[in-house]
């Protein structure tokens, strides 16, 4: 598998490894930020206030119901990147369901989408199949975004490693942990996984269960390029005010 896991390290180590010793400011952290927002019981008014928090925040994505999209789009057009999620939570919707709620997702104003894998298929071992249905979503999505969740609580070690070759192959521009609607979120060694087993093209997307900014900071530290989370705009804000 290559190397092995390495240990959790402390906080201070974190910081050091990401930024070369250099102090964080919270715009380091904010860019790599999907500030999000997925509960079924989702209000537009909720919707707006996490829209607005990441445009003055300058997050790097908001990531939505595909039910509000469209709106979004049409009262912040281009103020703030548009990021949602397809086949959501549980992965077991059939591909042609999928590929249209990509192609609508983009239609109504999306540029990023997170679909969940079938977890089924990956439990059948049955990822030529899942590397089908990704490659077909991401010929949908175009030159948007793909971000593809394998939903690790779910997985073995070697499913996940089947998984990263299955989203390399696909030629997906992301692979992501978690749905946040699992048994479990986001893990380092998840992500250390990932990244000796992912292609060269492929980055790597953390979500579900950061509780701390030093929980942020290891997953920077590990490589991962975009946080999933609900409360990340909030955890940097603090930190910068202590």
């Amino acid at each position: 598998m290559g190397n092995e896991l390495q240990p959790f390290f402390t906080p201070a180590c974190f910081v050091m490894r990401f930024m070369e010793g250099k102090e964080m400011k919270a715009n380091d952290i904010l860019k790599h930020v999907d500030h999000t927002l997925l509960k079924a019981d989702s209000t537009w008014e909720q919707i707006q206030k996490l829209t607005e928090e990441a445009i003055e925040n300058k997050t790097a994505s908001i990531c939505i119901p595909p039910t509000y999209i469209k709106r979004v789009n049409d009262k912040y057009g281009d103020k703030i990147n548009i990021c949602t999620v397809i086949g959501f939570p549980l992965g077991y919707s059939v591909t042609a369901a999928k590929v249209a709620e990509a192609k609508q997702a983009i239609a109504d104003g999306a540029n990023e989408v997170d679909m969940v894998i079938n977890i089924c298929d990956a439990k059948n071992g049955d990822f030529g199949k899942i590397e089908d249905e990704i490659r077909e979503i991401k010929a949908a999505c175009g030159d948007k975004i793909l971000k593809v969740i394998i939903e690790t609580c779910y997985l073995t070690e070697d499913e996940k490693i089947a998984m990263c070759r299955a989203v390399t192959n696909a030629k997906a521009d992301y692979i992501k942990t978690s749905t946040g609607f699992g048994t479990a979120g986001a893990t380092i060694e998840d992500i250390i996984l990932f990244r000796e087993n992912i292609g060269p093209d492929v980055k790597m997307k953390a979500a579900g269960g950061m509780k701390t900014y030093e929980d942020m900071l290891a997953f920077l530290a590990e490589g991962a390029d975009r946080l999933g989370t609900s409360s990340g705009v909030k955890l940097v804000l603090e930190h910068e005010a202590k």
